[in-house]
């Protein structure tokens, strides 16, 4: 059994569906020039929920040393969700990256986060084939819904 205790966000796109649901948003802005700021800010909302797994969907930092190392300390554990195309296709628009290419097959991982960027040990994947009469949309429509099973399968 497990409850969405808060959502913290570095985009307030989602604060009006985490009202609908009732539950307490927190839209924490991201640069590197604060990055220190907005993650002390994240774990002390983190410590004032009792959030004991994180779950990182679309967040798209690195996290720092100092972040990781807190919520260990606190058996706080944090999950992630990605693409199954690292390190292939990194950054930006990675199902246009793998269309272009020519890829037959596409997935998504989840994975435990550590302080080494996507170096966690696997909690889950998932996998699909794809084949030349798919568009790149169909990518990463089929893509997406992989992610949102992997990760509700973590």
């Amino acid at each position: 059994h497990s409850e969405i205790v808060c959502v913290i966000s570095n985009h307030a796109t989602l604060q009006e569906e985490a009202a609908k649901y009732g539950i307490p948003f927190f839209h924490v802005p991201m640069t590197k020039d604060i990055k220190a700021k907005a993650e002390e800010l994240q774990l002390k909302i983190l410590d004032d929920h009792n959030v004991d797994l994180v779950c990182m969907a679309r967040y798209m930092q690195i996290l720092s040393d100092n972040f990781v190392n807190t919520l260990k300390q606190r058996e706080c554990s944090v999950i992630n969700i990605h693409h199954s195309f690292l390190p292939a296709f990194a950054g930006a628009k990675p199902y246009h990256q793998a269309f272009k290419r020519g890829v037959k097959l596409i997935g998504a991982s989840a994975h435990y986060a550590t302080a080494d960027l996507d170096e966690g040990p696997i909690i889950a994947q998932n996998a699909s084939s794809v084949s030349h009469v798919h568009t790149v949309q169909d990518l990463v429509f089929k893509g997406q819904d992989l992610e949102k099973i992997t990760f509700a399968t973590a």
